[in-house]
């Protein structure tokens, strides 16, 4: 159920990096992110009067895709008058729906001591109702032709079923239930924590890329709830009880701080009454504010290696600490994205193809930035070197790329490709269903808006050369870093024999718009932990 942070090798819940990348202003479409087949503003208050308002008001219409230039999903929404926030996207196309319920709460929204607890809970909530005993919600849903699976990132999780469009009803109403009568009991949760500290094991601490990615997060977040992981460190994994995982219940897991996001043959007026009979009956109740501490700055240059006899390919990763669309020096958010397509994006970047086709010194090459964060996000350059090639002379001839770009600028040219490359992957987007529900949910959870994600090309559009240029200043010309080296056992002693001559390497595929280099050490948005 977890994905480790920096380095997993997972996949995001909602696939696309198109939706994830209209996902926004708050981590791997560089949010932390997302996820597999199943194995986080402040929180949102009911007030009387508000929700008369709002219950009172109609949906939003959603305007004609000729009327609204800068739209992507064309969205309804409405709030329930317990505070319940939902979003609609219509999608006619075939008679299936996605349902998502979002919780405003994370790994990083833990106490100190309890790493772990968001997660686990998510497993617990497959553990039963009154009158859904243990088991059954996947199981119901399997029978009825739908799927389901949930996933937990630092600031959200989310739970989420495919189904047929008149199974719609039934799913809500399980969804709704176990929102407010989770019942819990020894014998369920303590084997279900072995579940979770065996799901540790088997990787995090069996996979030599996910514990560099764990330690070089806690070396980039030394202070922050992001240095955690999201799986939970396994000291205080053993230590979580019943109590503790309902107290998390009970604290964050009310309608108030949960969104609702169905996408396909539905429409707001169609959803609502279904929305009144689940959710709307479930009271609102107070939520504490998500309190998080600042990071201070890295003004240090870090390096985390990790030797591993299982490591068959090198790998090189430096991260730093960038502004999100939510924390830190925001205006550069924009900007960073088309940045990360310039210089990492695709055959095209400067990365991949002067380290990869012209200097043959890696297989892969690639950046990535995670502005999907409620807080502050993360930029990384991830490559991995050619056979012969030497960790010093990749980094050097990355450094050099990186030293001209800033020396030099991006050219107008660049930022003119670079942005309608993004600009296609949010007309892509529209063609699927879990795509627009994952990235409303990321938004609505991360201090994002319904209009942040509708306006996210035109504000792509937006952006100058000299915007990208100040961006990569900014956040490329940090002293602070951290470095991280995954390397074969043998690394150490062959360091000082004479390299060999660097093979030809075979033909590479290149990695997607602003993603890293393929291959198993890649990383996700702002990580997520998934339910398998």
């Amino acid at each position: 159920m977890s994905l480790p942070q920096l380095f997993p090798a997972r996949r995001l819940a909602a696939p696309l990096l198109a939706a994830a990348l209209l996902a926004a202003p708050a981590a791997a479409a560089w949010a932390q992110a997302p996820a597999e087949p199943r194995t986080d503003e402040p929180a949102a208050q009911a007030g009387t009067e508000a929700q008369a308002e709002t219950e009172a008001a109609p949906p939003t219409e959603a305007p004609e895709a000729d009327e609204a230039r800068s739209g992507v999903f064309f969205p309804e929404t409405f709030t329930l008058s317990n505070g319940m926030q939902v979003v609609v996207v219509t999608n006619r196309r075939m008679p299936v729906v996605t349902h998502m319920v979002w919780y405003k709460v994370g790994a990083a929204d833990e106490a100190v001591g309890d790493s772990g607890i968001a997660h686990f809970l998510e497993h617990l909530m497959f553990k039963g109702t009154d009158t859904v005993p243990a088991g059954d919600f996947s199981e119901v849903v399997a029978r009825h032709g739908g799927n389901d699976n949930a996933f937990t990132s630092w600031d959200y999780t989310g739970y989420f079923q495919n189904v047929a469009r008149d199974r719609l009803e039934m799913v809500m109403e399980m969804e709704a239930d176990r929102m407010a009568n989770l019942r819990l009991t020894d014998e369920e949760v303590l084997p279900e924590r072995a579940v979770v500290i065996e799901e540790r094991r088997q990787r995090t601490d069996n996979e030599p890329g996910s514990r560099l990615a764990e330690q070089a997060n806690a070396s980039l977040f030394v202070h922050h709830p992001y240095g955690r992981p999201i799986i939970g460190w396994e000291s205080e994994l053993f230590e979580m009880t019943r109590e503790d995982a309902e107290a998390f219940y009970e604290t964050w897991y009310a309608p108030n701080n949960a969104v609702l996001v169905v996408a396909g043959d539905i429409d707001a007026q169609e959803l609502r009454p279904l929305a009144e009979r689940t959710y709307g009956q479930i009271e609102p109740r107070p939520v504490p504010p998500r309190v998080r501490v600042s990071e201070p700055p890295l003004e240090a240059e870090r390096r985390v290696i990790l030797r591993d006899p299982e490591v068959r390919q090198p790998a090189y990763r430096r991260l730093f600490k960038a502004p999100s669309y939510n924390a830190g020096e925001t205006r550069h958010a924009y900007p960073l994205q088309v940045l990360s397509e310039i210089l990492g994006g695709g055959t095209t970047s400067r990365l991949y193809r002067e380290l990869v086709a012209e200097k043959r010194l890696a297989t892969g090459a690639g950046t990535g930035y995670s502005g999907t964060a409620l807080d502050l996000g993360v930029f990384g350059i991830y490559l991995n070197p050619t056979p012969g090639t030497g960790i010093e002379e990749l980094e050097a001839a990355m450094e050099d790329v990186v030293a001209r770009l800033l020396a030099d600028g991006v050219t107008a040219e660049e930022v003119e490709t670079a942005k309608r490359r993004l600009e296609r992957q949010a007309v892509f987007a529209r063609d699927s269903l879990s795509g627009p529900a994952y990235s409303f949910g990321t938004a609505l959870t991360t201090g994002g808006t319904v209009e942040d994600v509708e306006v996210w090309p035109e504000r792509i559009a937006a952006v100058t050369a000299e915007q990208v240029n100040a961006a990569a200043r900014a956040v490329l010309g940090q002293s602070g870093f951290v470095v991280g080296l995954l390397l074969p056992a043998e690394e150490e002693a062959a360091a000082s024999a004479p390299a060999a001559t660097p093979a030809t390497p075979a033909p590479t595929a290149a990695p997607a718009a602003s993603a890293p280099a393929p291959g198993p050490e890649a990383p996700i948005p702002h990580g997520e932990e998934v339910l398998q």
